[in-house]
């Protein structure tokens, strides 16, 4: 159903954008070309083909961030939203796909959870484009300036990074400005961290106590961190001396421009450096941060961090010589570990065999080809300057890759849960061993 939901929103957004109203030239942009556009808005990608500040109408800019609003909140709270606008009764058939969505253990209290989701999204959205309007209406007047502001306040808490600011440059131009740069990253922090998170952290504020909060919360709130500190000092060593990107901005701009980095490939999509100029082990450096994306149940995609903090806290265990995995005083179930592991082997799978598509149909380089399929399954958004140039394959090719980084996770977890379910039995066969290394 979720799935079925999210591609048939796709469908209807990109029949919208294929009417010649959506385009400023008065012409369709071409029906592949808009369900492209509509994939990277519902996936929260921010993958283009055409530029979204100069191509689309205020009609095609509006279509693109309700999208995007449906796929940052989820097909399911969405759907919830409306019932209760009209005052429909929420059945029990779809609490459990909201309790699915949203990653929920049980389905209590599901309802008023989604409704403080709601509120608490419309909340933080409109601060961010408050924050934003003070640099964007003295730029751009009062009325553009609080339309983009609406705008990017919307897209990158959802973690889409979607812009208006034209020419392909999204923030690039405010490289240095502290309210541009601060507001987008807590936003996407925020959009990433997850909804479970929040009613954590909402408790946090009475109690007070790091201790009271879940297991969920501390290793998502600790490998965040974590992430973003080690990304900063990364791409800071990596570009200082780049007269591309870091080295000709001033000492602060080298550390708002780092933490950006930093942050922004956690799926937000935005960028204030030069992607296609960064060098080689920054680029790799970013295509990992992708790859890991944000946290479950929130508006990123990837494997999440909760997945590569399980896959760590293994290896740390198995070097220490422990049988599981520890942390906060807690061992991990071993389910937990293989999810997490088949998760992630077959997340990479998917991504070399799609770049490895990619080299066949496009006439670029590999490095470019793997960033653009990582960036597409994390629902990134994030490019060397490539996505407009993709082939029609290309473009189909793309398109899947954000459907599949958008849904693929959760349905991978769902169905890896119901196998285990349905498998389990008392019989195990006799133990042996191989040789391993």
């Amino acid at each position: 159903m979720i799935v079925f939901g999210f591609a048939v929103i796709i469908l209807m957004g990109g029949i919208l954008l294929n009417l010649p109203i959506a385009s400023r030239n008065g012409e369709s942009v071409g029906f592949v070309n808009s369900i492209f556009t509509a994939t990277s808005a519902v996936c929260v990608t921010g993958l283009v083909i055409v530029d979204t500040g100069t191509h689309w109408t205020v009609f095609g800019q509006l279509i693109i961030i309700l999208l995007i609003q449906i796929g940052g909140l989820g097909f399911m709270t969405m759907s919830t939203l409306f019932a209760l606008i009209v005052g429909r009764r929420i059945t029990l058939k779809e609490r459990l796909l909201i309790q699915e969505s949203l990653n929920q253990f049980d389905l209590e209290g599901l309802v008023r959870l989604t409704k403080r989701i709601i509120i608490a999204t419309f909340t933080i959205e409109l601060i961010g484009a408050f924050l934003f309007s003070l640099v964007f209406v003295p730029e751009f007047g009062f009325r553009k300036g609080i339309a983009f502001g609406l705008f990017h306040g919307i897209s990158a808490f959802c973690n889409a990074g979607f812009d208006l600011i034209g020419g392909f440059r999204s923030f690039m131009p405010y490289v240095s400005n502290p309210i541009i740069n601060i507001t987008a990253m807590l936003l996407i922090i925020i959009g990433g961290l997850g909804f479970s998170v929040w009613i954590d952290l909402y408790g946090l504020l009475r109690t007070r106590s790091f201790s009271k909060l879940s297991l969920h919360s501390k290793v998502v709130l600790t490998m965040t961190a974590f992430l973003i500190v080690s990304g900063t000092i990364s791409i800071f060593i990596l570009e200082m001396g780049n007269p591309d990107t870091l080295r000709n901005l001033p000492a602060s701009g080298k550390i708002l421009a780092s933490l950006f980095h930093s942050v922004t490939p956690r799926t937000a999509g935005f960028n204030t450096l030069d992607m296609a100029s960064l060098t080689v082990p920054s680029k790799f450096m970013t295509i990992i941060l992708m790859f890991i994306g944000g946290s479950s149940g929130s508006t990123a995609g990837g494997i999440k961090t909760t997945t590569a903090a399980i896959l760590l806290l293994t290896v740390i265990s198995v070097v220490k010589g422990k049988e599981d995995a520890e942390i906060f005083e807690r061992h991990l179930p071993k389910y937990l570990v293989y999810r997490a592991l088949a998760i992630t082997i077959i997340s990479l799978s998917l991504v070399i065999f799609m770049a490895m598509v990619l080299s066949i149909t496009e006439n670029t380089d590999f490095m470019t080809l793997i960033f653009e399929s990582t960036s597409a399954f994390g629902t990134v958004g994030l490019t060397l300057n490539y996505t407009p140039n993709l082939s029609f394959p290309g473009r189909i090719i793309i398109s899947i890759m954000m459907f599949a980084g958008r849904v693929g996770p959760l349905s991978l977890v769902l169905a890896l849960a119901q196998s285990a379910v349905r498998n389990k039995n008392n019989m195990k066969y006799p133990e042996d061993r191989i040789m391993v290394g």
